[in-house]
């Protein structure tokens, strides 16, 4: 199966023939639908940011079988509905690049500028280290909460957008 990017379309003949696709296709045709307070240009730069992503988690799929990007593009339209800025949806959707893709930061800065790629360094950063004690953990967790905040809160906002659709997807893991 071809990348979404690939097709030019969101819904191309092709996409038709592939449920998961279809799928994945008409999240982003949703989000998009949400973008009316950004300009033209910021459009164009969501869509590139899409495609980025799309394309990096090619072949992943979530537990319920849809393709990963369904989860990048869930996060990005909660983020449209709190209306935050094109970099911080661009961000949304490649939350998961640097963890999961092996995409790089200097990568991110040469495709969509620091200021993007900062904000997915900053959401990468907030998952890292891990604590013997479930205290430590929460301590330690609002410590970093508050230093995301005090560099950028969209770092935060995002952060939030994504375990809001972890949890709502929550009933495909095991228990």
């Amino acid at each position: 199966m071809s990348s979404l990017a690939e097709t030019g379309s969101l819904l191309s003949s092709d996409d038709q023939a592939h449920p998961a696709a279809s799928a994945a296709a008409a999240s982003f045709a949703g989000l998009l639908a949400k973008l009316d307070y950004l300009s033209a240009g910021d459009i164009e730069n969501i869509r590139q940011a899409y495609r980025f992503a799309d394309e990096a988690h090619l072949g992943q799929l979530r537990k319920n079988g849809d393709p990963y990007i369904t989860h990048p593009i869930a996060v990005a339209a909660q983020c449209a509905e709190w209306k935050l800025d094109a970099q911080a949806l661009m961000s949304a959707l490649m939350h998961d690049a640097i963890e999961d893709c092996g995409v790089t930061k200097e990568e991110l800065v040469e495709r969509f500028g620091a200021p993007v790629a900062d904000l997915v360094d900053g959401l990468t950063k907030l998952e890292k280290l891990e604590f013997d004690t479930r205290e430590q953990n929460q301590a330690e967790s609002f410590r970093k909460m508050l230093l995301a905040m005090a560099k950028d809160v969209r770092v935060i906002l995002i952060k939030l957008a994504d375990r809001t659709h972890n949890m709502r997807t929550m009933g495909d893991m095991p228990r």
